[in-house]
């Protein structure tokens, strides 16, 4: 059986700590109704209701290539595909169940298509997988927290196996460890009330992950849902711990550290509009200059950001989705040094904005200008090396001049006369210590 070994997790965690950058995709039948992936939960939909979506499930525009390049030209280093969400619909080529794309109208393997376009990308594979699954009839259904037939008191579960379901949940993660070639990433999803840890014969599965798939990241929602940071901020984590913390739809105000005060891993997962499956409804989305400052304040804070994308029923990304990437795009292309390998800057946070670091590296990351120079505390004056704009290279200097001297525990630099930054969204400059 699996035990954490702090050496060997060290190990298998440094990409993902080096990415700090991901693309989360919420796909399914789901987008057809266009409300979001919970809305069996919100509208108490019966199965029979839902499953007629599968015969309108085409693909006709799936491109997962497409997607693939869009991740890393924003400046991603992994995506996460949801292969089966709560509703049960399966992405891929299963045996345990006909309620996948193979007999939707598409007859295709989305999930192998989408594993060889993100490998040919230079991308980490992830996928996502639901533990929980409101189709299958051994899953509690009257009475569970979530379950759409809740409710319903037609839907008792005195016939229904639960370890039954479990076997078939199992296999269902056999196969995506086992068909796929090499997976980077599996996102487990997730964890609620009584139903977490051992419930899901949790130790037994993480086991059979690491055997079939060595070196692979799990997330902590086999013992965490959304909230709750599990068992990895103890001195001892559970065997079915998971190798980062997942806090959804936040960023975590001081980042997050173990019982001893250890950084933590952890990815905050985060949302363009209002929603992780397409909604028609929902155009409340966030700005790129806003999604920017959260990736920076992610990495400043020690953690990664996964964005995501919600396509719609035909597999198209929406277009304020498209234009959102493309923008951090842009960004990405002249600042992915700030972020790559970078982490907390062991500084104080300035009032310009945020600071990252790697090594003897300082990225100074502003979001708004100073009134003369600009002011860094905490950065030692005889060690600075050198002071660079990271867009452009060009050098920028020390200042001295009378009116900053009340001030020791300063530096301040010069960045120009212009009171507009080079970079509205986000300007970045780079300060090189001596070792």
């Amino acid at each position: 059986m699996y035990r954490f070994n702090r050496e060997e997790y060290e190990k298998r965690i440094q990409w993902y700590k080096d990415a700090r950058f991901g693309m989360f995709i919420h796909w399914g039948l789901y987008a057809i109704p266009a409300r979001g992936e919970w809305l069996r939960h919100f509208d108490q939909t019966p199965a029979d209701e839902y499953d007629r979506y599968m015969d309108e499930f085409t693909a006709k525009d799936y491109n997962p290539r497409q997607w693939a390049r869009l991740a890393r030209e924003a400046g991603m280093k992994y995506v996460v595909l949801t292969t089966k969400h709560h509703d049960g619909f399966c992405l891929f080529d299963t045996k345990y169940t006909d309620f996948n794309s193979m007999n939707a109208p598409c007859h295709r393997d989305l999930v192998r298509e989408f594993v060889e376009a993100v490998r040919d990308e230079g991308l980490k594979v992830g996928l996502y997988f639901s533990i929980i699954d409101w189709r299958h009839p051994d899953y509690p259904h009257y009475g569970d927290e979530i379950h759409p037939m809740r409710n319903n008191s037609n839907e008792g579960n005195e016939n229904r196996d639960f370890n039954r379901y479990l076997d078939f949940m199992h296999g269902q993660v056999r196969e995506l460890c086992t068909n796929y070639g090499k997976i980077d990433l599996l996102f487990f999803d997730y964890s609620y009330g009584n139903m977490r840890g051992q419930t899901w014969k949790a130790e037994e599965l993480v086991t059979m992950v690491r055997s079939l798939q060595p070196g692979i990241i799990i997330n902590n929602r086999l013992e965490a849902g959304g909230r709750g940071f599990g068992s990895l901020v103890t001195n001892d984590p559970l065997p079915w711990h998971g190798d980062y913390v997942t806090p959804e739809q936040i960023v975590p105000p001081d980042g997050i550290k173990d019982e001893q005060g250890r950084p933590v891993l952890w990815e905050s997962c985060i949302t363009m509009n209002r929603h992780w499956g397409y909604c028609a409804g929902d155009r409340f989305f966030k700005t790129p200059a806003m999604l920017i400052h959260k990736l920076v304040e992610c990495v400043s804070k020690g953690g990664n950001m996964i964005l995501n994308i919600g396509p719609d029923a035909y597999g198209n990304i929406p277009q304020e989705e498209l234009d959102i990437l493309k923008a951090i795009a842009v960004w990405m292309k002249k600042n992915g040094e700030s972020i790559y390998g970078c982490s907390i800057a062991g500084i104080p946070k300035p009032d310009f904005g945020r600071v990252t670091r790697k090594d003897n590296l300082y990225y100074l990351h502003i979001f708004e200008n100073a009134v003369g120079a600009l002011p860094v505390q905490g950065l030692d004056r005889t060690r600075i090396k050198r002071i660079r704009a990271l867009e452009s290279g060009h050098e920028l200097h020390v200042v001295t001049h009378f009116n900053y001297c009340d001030y020791p525990d300063y530096v301040f630099i010069d960045t120009g006369e212009n009171p507009v930054l080079p970079d509205e969204t986000d300007y970045v400059i780079k300060v090189e210590l001596e070792n």
